[in-house]
């Protein structure tokens, strides 16, 4: 029989067990806390054992009820929860960690144990296996103990539980002792033969696999010698690039690779690595992928609506766009313009109809909820297991990208604008075409940060968020190429006119005054007689100073001053609300 505490393995920290398996019956786990804070050591001892009895008798065909599984283990017939059943698998899995967790509770000393016990060490050596082995064996039925042992705890076996254990698992007992039993014959012919196959573009599961059907020998003894093997002779390994992390650039080619529809099956063979490792890699990628997605969005309280199944009408969002529009006519037919003599790229504009209210806010809706369910698929990703993540985020890649096909459809239809406008900004000191580049940018941003809850029209959004921009950057850009002048004439023209001109200014004037007008409704009366006199917002009226517009309303200046601050300010905060700034 084996000596009594030989050559202990360390044991863990109480906080973190050997085998952590979570409960599956929340009774059962509360029965563990319950007896874990309160009962004596002598009872847990008891529970231990019977424990261990009723895990050996429990056929997993069967339902039992939490009433008899309480008694059973406590003999305590329990109120709560008496009348509940559950499958026999679930509770064989429950009672091994309830074993477990009493057993960390107390950690027996050693010298009180009154029958022989194991070390990991002395079992492995015994039956021939792997600690892995012995983990494997311990999540199958294998009951451990943990003993106190020179004032540390540490894990064992009674000898009872491994000859209980041995009886009730002779296939597992015996495929673990033929481990030992390869010869070097064997083992010379497994690696013979894993050459060949792994020349031929055979992945190392495969060769794993298709040797086990051969020889009749386990898939993890193939595994297990041909990496033995391989971490012996480097120089002349079956799989000499299985330990050599794979580059960058090869993991990003690898993905590439799976986002054009290759196999993972053929991408593991032509890298030579297992179908788990490629998985691994290119589910990685998918996360950082997903992670990096603009999924900005304005929010709508309909969108929230939309997921509580008793308010749902997902169809009107997500059914699919050209079916929309089959019936309903939501097009506004392109206007009859003569694109002769037209650059190809401005006449091929007007070929691309132009968008009606309706389908407009409609775009907006289904562009913007689709990325608010993209977002909150997104948040869920870290509670899903690896099988749903993966179903997750093929749905928010889909998500996305039908949103980016719908803020394409938005973008084109809203070319045209682009070029009105920039047309109006055409000056001697910018191109074009520049210009029409600037504003696509421009427009790209608006669509994405477009409220198309207040009712306004997005053409007149995004020709307010071009006009600040061309506001801005033409005069700077009149000014940096004044500075860079090279020539005497040059320079001398320039300081002939060191502003902008007459006319552009005007027309930044004229852009500035728009802007504002849009927002003075939303002023008190005499809030809008004080600016429109000050600023002569209205045609024919020249701008006032604030003593004719104080004596014209018979207050002070100061206090005509007092309200265009208070004025300019509520512009600035509602320009604030629509992403605008005032030139």
């Amino acid at each position: 029989m084996v000596e009594i505490g030989l050559s202990f393995l360390p044991f863990p920290a109480s906080d973190s067990p050997l085998f952590p398996m979570p409960y599956s019956i929340r009774p059962i786990k509360e029965l563990r806390d319950q007896q874990v804070r309160y009962a004596p050591r002598e009872k847990k001892i008891e529970q231990m054992e019977r424990a261990e009895k009723f895990y050996n008798e429990i056929d997993t065909e069967k339902d039992y009820s939490y009433k008899s599984i309480c008694f059973l283990i406590t003999e305590y017939r329990p109120e709560m929860y008496a009348e509940l059943v559950f499958p026999g698998k679930d509770v064989k899995s429950d009672l091994l960690q309830f074993i477990d967790d009493l057993a960390e509770s107390i950690a027996i000393p050693l010298e009180q144990v009154k029958e022989p016990v194991w070390t990991i060490e002395q079992l492995c050596k015994k039956f021939s296996i792997r600690s892995k082995t012995l983990l494997r064996w311990r999540r199958i039925g294998l009951i451990s103990r943990r003993f106190l042992l020179d004032g540390k705890k540490r894990v064992g076996f009674l000898n009872s539980s491994v000859e209980r254990f041995v009886a009730n698992n002779p296939d597992c007992v015996r495929r673990g002792e033929n481990f030992s039993q390869l010869t070097e014959e064997e083992r010379q012919e497994i690696i013979k033969q894993a050459k060949k196959m792994s020349a031929n573009g055979k992945t190392p599961t495969e060769v794993a696999q298709q040797l086990s059907q051969k020889i009749g020998r386990s898939i993890e003894t193939i595994r297990y010698t041909l990496k033995a093997f391989d971490e012996a002779n480097a120089e002349c390994a079956v799989f000499p690039n299985r330990h050599t992390p794979l580059s960058k650039e090869i993991r990003q080619t690898i993905y590439q690779a799976f986002r054009k529809k290759e196999s993972i099956e053929s991408l593991a063979g032509r890298h030579k690595r297992t179908q788990t490792h490629i998985d691994n890699i290119i589910r990685s990628h998918c996360v950082r992928r997903i992670m990096g997605l603009p999924l900005d969005y304005i929010d709508s309280p309909e969108f929230h609506a939309m997921t509580d199944p008793a308010l749902a009408h997902e169809a009107a969002f997500t059914a699919n766009f050209e079916d929309e529009i089959v019936g309903s006519e939501v097009f506004v037919e392109t206007a009859n313009h003569d694109s002769t003599g037209l650059p190809p790229y401005l006449a091929g504009l007007y070929a691309i109809p132009l968008l009606s209210a309706e389908q407009e806010t409609f775009l907006f809706r289904k562009m913007n909820y689709l990325k608010f369910k993209a977002s909150q698929l997104r948040e869920t990703l870290g509670k899903k297991k690896a099988r749903k993540r993966k179903d997750e985020m093929t749905q928010i890649e889909d998500l996305y990208d039908q949103s980016v096909q719908i803020k394409n459809e938005i973008i084109a239809s809203n070319l045209r604008l682009v070029v009105s406008i920039a047309k109006r900004h055409v000056s001697p000191t910018s191109s074009f075409f520049e210009l029409v580049s600037d504003g696509n940018l421009i427009l790209m941003k608006a669509v994405e940060k477009f409220d198309y809850t207040r009712g306004n029209k997005f053409s007149t959004y995004a020709t307010w968020a071009m006009m600040r921009h061309f506001a801005r950057s033409i005069p700077k850009e009149k000014k940096y190429h004044d500075r860079f002048h090279s020539s005497e004439e040059e320079i001398l023209e320039s300081a002939e006119d060191l502003h902008i001109s007459p006319t552009l200014e005007e027309k930044i004037q004229a852009e500035r005054e728009d802007i504002v007008r849009h927002f003075m409704s939303e002023l008190s009366e005499r809030e809008q007689q004080i600016l429109a006199g000050h600023y002569g917002f209205f045609e024919n009226v020249s701008p006032k100073t604030l003593r004719q517009i104080s004596s014209e309303m018979h207050v002070s200046k100061e206090r005509v001053r007092q309200i265009e601050i208070r004025a300019l300010a509520k512009l600035r905060k509602l320009a604030k609300e629509e992403h605008l700034d005032i030139p």
